[in-house]
Parts: C-alpha cells; sequence; structure tokens
C-alpha cells in the first residue's frame, strides 16, 4: 500500500479516534477497550480495527485479557498496537531522510558530535526563544507533546501524555517518559550521534537551569531521552 494510501484510511473521524487511542497507549488495547474510550459499538470499533491493520497502521495479534490461563479462561481476544513502520506523503516528492542521514554519516566519520551537539543546544533555546526555562514537568509534557514526542508520565495510573498533567507535581514517580522519537530512522543508524543530538536540543529547549533536565535513558521503542524533576538528584 502507497503511503498516502494508508494516511487516507484516516480521513474516517471514528477510524482516526480509534488509531489515536490505540497509538497513546503504549500497549495492546482490545476490541471492547477501544470502542468504549471512543463511544462506537464494538462492531464497529472491531471493522476499523481490522481495517487500520489492513493499511498497516496497526498490528493485531491475540490474547486472553482475563489474565487467566487453562480450562475455562476463555477465547484469547483480538488486541492492537500501533505499527513500528513510518509513514509520509509530500508533493512533490521529497527525500529529506537520504540527506539526514549523509549529514550524519559525515558527521560521525568527521568526529562533530560535539559540534552537532552545540549546535542542537542552540536551537533548542531559539525554540523555547525569550521564555524562561520550563517551569516543571506540567508544562514539560505540554512543550513536548506539541514537538510529537508523544510524552506520557511513568509509573502515574491513568496518566497518559497531557491528560494526566496537573497529576505531576504531587507524584512519587517524576519521570516523563516519551513513546515516540521524531528522529527515529536516522537514530537507528547512527544512535550515538542522534541520541546525543536530541538529548542537546532538549536541553535548551527546556533550559538548564529550570527545575527539570533532561538526561539519556534508553529504552526499546522510545525516545532516548526522559525528563525529571531536578530535585530527583538532589541529596
Amino acid at each position: 500500500m502507497e503511503d498516502i494510501d494508508a494516511i487516507a484510511v484516516l480521513q474516517d473521524p471514528v477510524r482516526r479516534r480509534l488509531y489515536e487511542y490505540v497509538a497513546a497507549q503504549g500497549r495492546e488495547v482490545g476490541r471492547n477497550e477501544a470502542a468504549e474510550a471512543t463511544g462506537v459499538a464494538r462492531t464497529l470499533a472491531a471493522h476499523h480495527l481490522d481495517r487500520l491493520t489492513e493499511a498497516g497502521l496497526l498490528e493485531s495479534g491475540s490474547r486472553r485479557l482475563t489474565g487467566r490461563s487453562g480450562p475455562g479462561a476463555g477465547r484469547p481476544a483480538k488486541v492492537y498496537t500501533r505499527a513500528r513502520a513510518e509513514w509520509s506523503v509530500s508533493l512533490p516528492a521529497r527525500d529529506y531522510r537520504t540527506a539526514a542521514e549523509l549529514l550524519a554519516e559525515a558527521a560521525e566519520q568527521a568526529g562533530l558530535d560535539a559540534v552537532l551537539c552545540a549546535a542542537a543546544r542552540r536551537r533548542g533555546e531559539a525554540l523555547r526563544g525569550s521564555a524562561s526555562p520550563c517551569g516543571g514537568l506540567e508544562e514539560a509534557v505540554e512543550m513536548l507533546a506539541a514537538r510529537g514526542y508523544e510524552p506520557h508520565l511513568e509509573g502515574i495510573e491513568g496518566a497518559e501524555g497531557a491528560q494526566g498533567a496537573e497529576d505531576v507535581e504531587g507524584a512519587a514517580a517524576r519521570v516523563v517518559r516519551m513513546r515516540n522519537c521524531p528522529f527515529h530512522a536516522v537514530a537507528e543508524r547512527f544512535p550515538p550521534l542522534v541520541c546525543g543530538m536530541n538529548l542537546a536540543l532538549l536541553e535548551g529547549l527546556l533550559g538548564a537551569d529550570g527545575p527539570v533536565r533532561a538526561r539519556m535513558d534508553a529504552r526499546p521503542g522510545e525516545c532516548c531521552v526522559v525528563v525529571e524533576s531536578s530535585k530527583n538528584n538532589e541529596d
């Protein structure tokens, strides 16, 4: 399927809500849960979820949602997660990924890691503009969500992305993780270089002297950087 055809599948508003819900969870989602969360009938949700899977936007599998096994545990239910494939459309055609990979390769071979990080930090500061350093995790979640990082609050029940931001300051677990890396394709080929650049960019964006800080903490399937309260490391 062409990228434009896959993206066109999201034109249906119900289908798009279902996709956005599944993508936001960062885990397997069953049909009943997706239907309830988006306010549609289960049969309609199943139809659209399968259509999203056919388009390559979701991946499907099956497992028992009750947590039980053996006789009487019931049949496995169909579950869905966001597909790892990327989809993009550019009219007319553009190939920025190849350019980014060539520049990353040249920078890595020339040992320009420090130069790249310095440039990334300046860019982050420019994006922040005249604003003060990020004032807290609540504000950081909003900033990161606006830039496509898909932040979520680790260890806080029900806190998915920006929706749980108001509960951050009183929470015991003060770490914001990000389900999406905007530089994923290039980072896979040049992880030290691009992850270091990403960290520097977020340091500049959030500000070095505020109450939050970015640090490296790679985890499979997520951005390599996390954001936490700077008080976490004060003794």
